[in-house]
This record gives structure tokens, sequence and C-alpha cells, in this order.
């Protein structure tokens, strides 16, 4: 997805970009978690575990969010938000308040989810939590064995449990970065891992690091997505 677009090409889709979205209610989940519930016409939308929508942030400037829970009948979402440093997303998002009007695209993406795999590991980062968030109802109905493991600031430990996720391990930053931790964080022994998915979101380094260590030590399903990496700006 293009982060951002020149004026005149924006001004051009100007009526496709119009505010359709407003914010209903909001909600801090740590002094850089917040959560947003937004209402709109949904009916048309079509909801895939790993789908993301993209917000446009400034007139020009444009991001990517996963939806962690949606209600079509009622028409509204909830999205929750990483914000961090002085990022135009980060700063836009900061400053919204309930009737705040914007635009928000249905999702689109790849899917992240296979029903017939039993065993499902979802790791992340404070990125990753609407994916979580998302991802719960389906494992819990088709009874999959499922872990999640996120790596998060100090600050943010108590989040997954505010939002009510299960099965959660909460470790220190940067622990995907080494080989050893990542084979110790592992929830069964490299050898039973038959039937097995695991889905590497958030920091586009812990992702690569992760991905390689079960590329070379298992033949588990994987998918994977950076969502941001240091010093890249619009990921």
């Amino acid at each position: 997805m293009i982060s951002s677009l020149p004026k005149w090409v924006s001004s051009l889709f100007g009526n496709a970009l119009r505010p359709n979205a407003r914010v209903m209610e909001t909600s801090y989940l740590s002094p850089h978690l917040k959560k947003i519930r937004f209402q709109g016409d949904i009916s048309s939308w079509n909801f895939q575990i790993g789908y993301a929508s993209v917000i446009r942030v400034s007139e020009t400037e444009f991001r990517n969010y996963t939806i962690a829970y949606h209600d079509t009948d009622n028409g509204f979402f909830d999205i929750v938000f990483h914000i961090h440093g002085n990022g135009i997303g980060s700063e836009f998002v900061d400053l919204l308040k309930t009737d705040d009007e914007l635009f928000i695209s249905q999702p689109r993406g790849k899917r992240f989810y296979e029903s017939p795999i039993k065993r499902q590991c979802i790791i992340g980062d404070e990125t990753s939590l609407g994916l979580a968030c998302s991802f719960l109802p389906l494992l819990k109905q088709g009874l999959h064995q499922f872990q999640f493991i996120f790596e998060l600031d100090e600050a943010h430990k108590n989040v997954p449990h505010l939002l009510g996720l299960e099965n959660c391990l909460v470790v220190s930053k940067k622990t995907f970065r080494d080989e050893k931790w990542i084979l110790d964080l592992l929830p069964v022994d490299v050898a039973d891992l038959q039937n097995t998915c695991f889905v590497l979101t958030g920091n586009v380094r812990s992702v690569q690091a992760f991905r390689k260590v079960l590329k070379d030590n298992t033949t588990v399903k994987i998918f994977s997505q950076g969502y941001w990496l240091e010093g890249k700006k619009g990921l």
C-alpha cells in the first residue's frame, strides 16, 4: 500500500476518500495504546483474518491498520492503535475524539487463517494486538490449540489481558532477535510441530528472525508480514 500520494492525486480522488466513518468512543489501554470504536456503513465489507484497512491521516498520507472486532449488523468496528514517536499517523490517532469523522477503507490484503490447521501460534508486538483480537473468536470456535506470544514494552504487558486475549505469553522487547530464545519459546518440541501454523507480524526484524528460525528447524506453515521498521515511514 502506498503510504502517501501527491496532493493533486488525493484531490483527484477526493470524493472516493471523503469521510465515511465516525468515532463512537475512545479509550487508552496504556499510555501508548488507544482503542477506538468507529461507526459506518460496513455492510458490504469483507472481513478476513489478516486483512487491513487504510486510514487517511492527512491530505496526502495514509496508514494501514488491522480491525480488531466488527459488528456488521450494528455498523461498528474497533481498532487498537499503537501510538509511538512523532509520526503523522500516531499524531492523528492520538488526537481523535468522539464524533470526529475520517476516511477508512474496506479491509484488504492476504489471509492469515487456515481452519484445517488445528494448532495455531500468533507472534507479534503492540501492532499485532488487533490481529490477535480478530483471531481469538475463530480459534475458539474451531477448537484450535492456540498460543499468543507478544514482545511488548513494560508499560503494555497487561494490555493482552485487558483485551480479553487468552493463552498469552509476554516477553521483553527484542527477544525475537535471539535464535536460542525463539527456540525456547516454541510451544512444543520442534519435532512435534506437525499440523501447526505460525502467524508472524509486527517489527520487520523480529518477523525475519523468527521466520528464519522456523524455516531452519521446522516444516510448519508460516504466514508473515512486517508492520513497521525503525526509521521506515508508512509500512
